[in-house]
C-alpha cells in the first residue's frame, strides 16, 4: 500500500512539474494575428466542430432535467445550444469578422473563444430577431 501511494504521489508531482513547466499559450489577438489564413480557417472550423460536439451533450442535459423535473431546462438548454451553435456564421465571414475585430488594438488582449461566441450571438440575433412586444403601440 506504501508503495502505491507513493506512485501516486510521485506521478502526481511529475504531472505537476510539467504542467507548471509548459508554455501558457494565450489565444488572443496576437496569437491569431501569427496565423496564416490556413491555419485560420482550420481553427474557426475546429471550434464550430468542438461547438457541435458540445451541442449534443446538451442532450444529456435535457434528460437528466426530465428526470430531476426541473423547470424552465428546456428553455434554457435550446437558449444554450443556440448560443453555442455555428451554424449562422460561415468559416470564410468568421475568419474575416476575426480578422476586421484583432486589427483594432484594444481588442488584441480579448481571447479568441470569447470573440467567436460574440460574432455567433451576433449571428443569431441577426438571423432571429426578437418578437415585436404585446403591448407595443
Amino acid at each position: 500500500m506504501k508503495k502505491f501511494a507513493s506512485g501516486v504521489l510521485l506521478g502526481f508531482l511529475a504531472s505537476w512539474a510539467v504542467a507548471f513547466a509548459s508554455p501558457k499559450a494565450n489565444h488572443d489577438g496576437s496569437f491569431w494575428n501569427r496565423l496564416n489564413t490556413a491555419a485560420k480557417d482550420g481553427y474557426v472550423n475546429g471550434y464550430s466542430d468542438a461547438m457541435r460536439v458540445s451541442i449534443g451533450k446538451l442532450d444529456g442535459l435535457n434528460i437528466a432535467a426530465d428526470l430531476f423535473h426541473w423547470k424552465g431546462a428546456r428553455k434554457i438548454i435550446h437558449q444554450l445550444s443556440g448560443q453555442l451553435s455555428m451554424n449562422d456564421v460561415s468559416s470564410d465571414k468568421a475568419v474575416k469578422q476575426l480578422d476586421e475585430l484583432y486589427s483594432n488594438q484594444k481588442y488584441s488582449e480579448l481571447d479568441l473563444g470569447q470573440a467567436l461566441q460574440l460574432l455567433t450571438i451576433r449571428a443569431n440575433e441577426i438571423a432571429t430577431p426578437e418578437a415585436p412586444l404585446k403591448n407595443a403601440r
